[in-house]
């Protein structure tokens, strides 16, 4: 026995009583059903489908209200009641304007509520639920929610509710319990990467993630270019920016994050005033809200910052050579005096041929102008209180892969050659590959942020690959084609090839191959990813290799939803079973548009906690506190 970590439990359970009872209610905890995981992936800023799924379940909390009340409540009121539940404040507003708030109605929903939060809560224990319910409501909701059988339920419900009603705090009460079947449906949240860019309020997705009781992050290339820009890599400022200008969000940017852009704005202006910028008119897929920028000066805008990026990268994949990127440089070696380019041995003239701030001498250079700009941006990076904020919750919350209870969960590829090998990357003279790669990256990626000097410096350049190099596991293709897309015609420079794991994934046997060389066990597990939209409209299906690979992008973001032909996956998995949510585009206002839920594998038998990674921790706590027991018996520890 450890004494000196017994001598510490002691502490926490200093009687032989204290102990005993801890591992009785342990005990009793593993033998409850496990909690309900859901699991998103690339949700791109798209706030408002998000916060949706979230509150909606993705469809589940319907499933449980049609299961509760289907016999009894007809299909409008229990549709009504689904609104309450989501979106508790907004409908009794609604209901106190239109003069439909009456006490009957408060009573009536009352009891509903408390039908529906038994049946979603009966999985879990009392002190689970009344740490999700808020302060003063723990009572009267702990008392309705646990009615024993030898009590006159009905006389007893009513005696409560009426109290509810007669003192004023029903409206408070019904949005508490609201709340609290929200909570409960989602017990476990895994995000697989890329909440920022294309959509427009990360922030807003970021504010909610943070409430959540149990969440993790595995990031994905857009995240690791917000990562980078907020630990002040000025390739990524310009990067994250560009995005922004390119889809036209700039809430997210000023409002969201309190970042000065009238630098860029005025710098824009007098550089390209002469200029119409036509190639870099924004793709305005939302309004801003409360920043609305002329569109014009937006192109204007998105080209100071488009051309800024190309110069840093070139700057950065010559000061790294053994990224093997020099073929990227595209814009170093563009003849500016004849706007024209030669790839591959080919000539092709550019769309664009007015760069102002260009140096032909020395393409690379940014202008004073353009350095002094990046000055400032970096500046309102570095000193913005909630991007930083948000940034450390992400660092806090996120990895470059998860394992939890046999899934194996990461945003792109685990890297492999033509062969089907694992492709290895080469780190300060020593190669990596597979799980040690992810590892080793992942120890950069902290680095990027928390270190100082040379060390922050290396790995701050290394996040920039990660975005978009060949080998980078969160890219997963031969090249971004930035440059070719943005200023050449020909569209067969646009092709960007995927990495060979997209081919051999497919396979039942290499998916089984990876999951045990993650240690999990490769009949039971899964590999689930995002970062590929999967086109369900062309016949794709988001469950591959024979159901050991789950694909979960289908499009939240509005930018591929004409790609996807739907509006994005969530994959559910509760003690039953894995069930897919097909989602349906997004309205505001039109919460009965339910998602289709897809049943794709159903468990031998009902998981337990015991059957899960917390009820292994939960028994080596038990184990633990048995060598407490027979301590406090041998008289080792009084």
């Amino acid at each position: 026995m450890d004494i000196k970590y017994l001598r510490l439990l002691a502490k926490e359970y200093p009687t032989i009583e204290s102990a005993a009872s801890e591992i009785i209610n342990l005990s009793a905890i593993r033998s409850l059903p496990k909690g309900t995981e859901y699991f998103f992936s690339d949700i791109h800023g798209e706030y408002d489908a998000f916060l949706h799924m979230l509150r909606s379940a993705s469809g589940m909390i319907k499933i449980k209200i049609d299961l509760v009340l289907g016999k009894t409540v007809s299909a409008a009121d229990r549709e009504e009641l689904a609104e309450l539940i989501y979106y508790p404040e907004k409908k009794i507003a609604n209901l106190t304007n239109s003069g439909e708030l009456s006490d009957e109605w408060k009573r009536l929903t009352i009891y509903r509520l408390i039908l529906v939060c038994e049946t979603v809560s009966a999985k879990y224990t009392r002190s689970r639920i009344r740490k999700r319910i808020p302060e003063d409501m723990v009572y009267i909701l702990d008392e309705l929610l646990n009615v024993t059988d030898d009590v006159n339920k009905d006389y007893y419900y009513d005696e409560i509710i009426s109290a509810i009603i007669s003192t004023g705090i029903a409206e408070t009460f019904i949005t508490s319990l609201c709340r609290l079947i929200q909570s409960v449906c989602i017990d476990k949240l895994h995000i697989i990467g890329d909440i920022f860019d294309r959509g427009p309020r990360a922030d807003v997705i970021l504010d909610e993630l943070m409430k959540m009781h149990d969440v993790d992050i595995q990031w994905g290339n857009h995240d690791i270019s917000w990562m980078g820009a907020a630990a002040g890599n000025p390739v990524l400022i310009a990067n994250v920016i560009r995005i922004a200008m390119r889809y036209n969000n700039f809430d997210v940017l000023e409002d969201g994050y309190g970042l000065n852009l009238r630098a860029l704005a005025v710098f824009a202006a007098e550089t390209y005033e002469n200029d119409d910028c036509a190639l870099y008119m924004p793709n305005a897929l939302d309004d801003n809200v409360y920043d609305p920028v002329d569109l014009k000066l937006a192109a204007k805008m998105h080209k100071a910052i488009t051309v800024i990026q190309m110069k840093l990268e070139g700057q950065l994949i010559a000061k790294h050579p053994e990224w093997e990127m020099t073929d990227r440089d595209i814009f170093g070696r563009t003849d500016f005096i004849n706007g024209k380019v030669m790839i591959d041995g080919r000539e092709h003239e550019l769309l664009d041929k007015s760069f102002p701030t260009v140096d032909t001498a020395s393409p690379l250079e940014l202008s004073d102008g353009e350095a002094e700009l990046m000055k400032v941006l970096r500046a309102s990076f570095r000193h913005s209180e909630k991007l930083q904020r948000h940034i450390r919750f992400i660092y806090a919350k996120g990895a470059m892969y998860k394992t939890c209870n046999n899934n194996l969960l990461f945003h792109d590829c685990i890297p492999m050659d033509e062969k089907g090998e694992l492709q290895s990357v080469t780190i300060r003279g020593q190669k990596y590959s597979g799980k040690a790669l992810l590892d080793k990256l992942g120890e950069l990626v902290n680095q990027a942020y928390f270190s100082k000097g040379e060390e922050k410096e290396y790995a701050g350049d290394l996040m920039w690959y990660l975005w978009c190099g060949a080998k980078s596991p969160l890219y997963g293709k031969d090249k971004m084609a930035f440059f070719e897309r943005g200023l050449l015609a020909d569209r067969s420079l646009h092709t960007e090839n995927y990495n060979a794991y997209y081919t051999f994934s497919e396979k039942a046997e290499v998916c089984m191959s990876l999951l045990e060389h993650f240690g999990l066990d490769p009949q039971k597990g899964h590999i689930i990813n995002g970062h590929v939209p999967v086109r369900i409209k062309n016949g794709e299906s988001p469950v591959k290799a024979d159901g050991k690979l789950f694909v979960i992008d289908g499009g939240i973001s509005k930018a591929y939803q004409s790609t996807t032909g739907i509006a994005g996956y969530t994959l559910i998995y509760d003690s039953h079973s894995l069930n897919l949510a097909e989602h349906k585009p997004f309205v505001a206002g039109e919460s009965g548009n339910t998602p289709t839920i897809h049943l794709v594998e159903k468990l031998e038998h009902r998981a337990n906690i015991s059957d899960t990674d917390r009820g292994e921790e939960i028994l080596d706590r038990i184990n633990d506190l048995h060598q407490l027991l027979e301590a406090y018996k041998a008289g080792i520890i009084k």
